[in-house]
């Protein structure tokens, strides 16, 4: 391990930078041990108060996890998503530099009921597309997306390939977006979505209900689920 170079930036940033370095070229992956405090400072010629600082920011930035006793290890990543803005999420993952694919669950047409009648404000039996998907970060299920969709408003949607245009993508260019509502909660997930998402049943997800008009209509219902663990959801606003 060679000792940093640079001269003007703080010593326990070096020594940060240096670890995010290897975590981001994939040197150094979820779960790995990284060197102690004894060995930065060996390696590095630093104090041990600058090792310190240099491992707790990690630790507290969520890059590190830190076992008293034990050491420091690479935290597995978290995804994160702006609460209110409406983006496909395959556009996300890429940018966070990780692989993107989907698995397509189910996708029909159905005739709205009751509840979905109200959600649409249409009449009931109102022809509707559904559309059920898991979509993968790195082989990780993070999001799994269940959505109706008026069918006169993108009457090509059931023929969509999603594993090449997400939904997302598609109604934005069908039924260019107008308005949307959010409605965001914390929830247990039920067998169906554990499943599909590969979390245990104890853990939380989060919820996203999200509805679209398109031309003074609404254009799609979807709800949106996260794994409590691998996704979080981050804003931030200027009044």
């Amino acid at each position: 391990m060679s000792k940093p170079s640079a001269k003007l930036e703080p010593l326990y940033l070096q020594v940060k930078r240096h670890i995010l370095d290897h975590i981001g070229s994939g040197k150094w992956v979820p779960a790995q041990r990284v060197p102690s405090e004894n060995d930065l400072v060996k390696s590095f010629g630093v104090s041990r108060m600058t090792a310190n600082r240099a491992l707790r920011e990690l630790s507290d930035a969520g890059v590190l996890v830190r076992i008293a006793g034990v050491g420091s290890f690479v935290a597995e990543p978290q995804a994160r998503a702006h609460p209110l803005e409406i983006r496909s999420i395959a556009e996300e993952i890429r940018e966070r530099g990780s692989r993107y694919r989907v698995e397509i669950i189910a996708r029909e047409r159905i005739r709205a009921d009751a509840s979905l009648a109200a959600s649409f404000r249409v009449p009931a039996r109102t022809a509707l597309f559904f559309s059920s998907l898991v979509h993968f970060e790195n082989d990780r299920p993070v999001q799994l997306e269940d959505r109706h969709v008026l069918a006169r408003l993108a009457p090509h949607y059931l023929s969509v390939d999603f594993a090449r245009v997400t939904p997302h993508d598609y109604l934005i260019e069908a039924a260019p977006l107008q308005e949307a509502e959010h409605v965001l909660r914390a929830r247990m997930p039920d067998a169906r979505t554990a499943k599909l998402l590969k979390m245990p049943r104890d853990e939380p997800c989060l919820l996203v209900e999200r509805r679209t008009w398109s031309a003074g209509a609404v254009a799609s219902v979807a709800t949106l689920q996260y794994p409590g663990s691998r996704y979080q959801l981050s804003g931030r606003f200027r009044p």
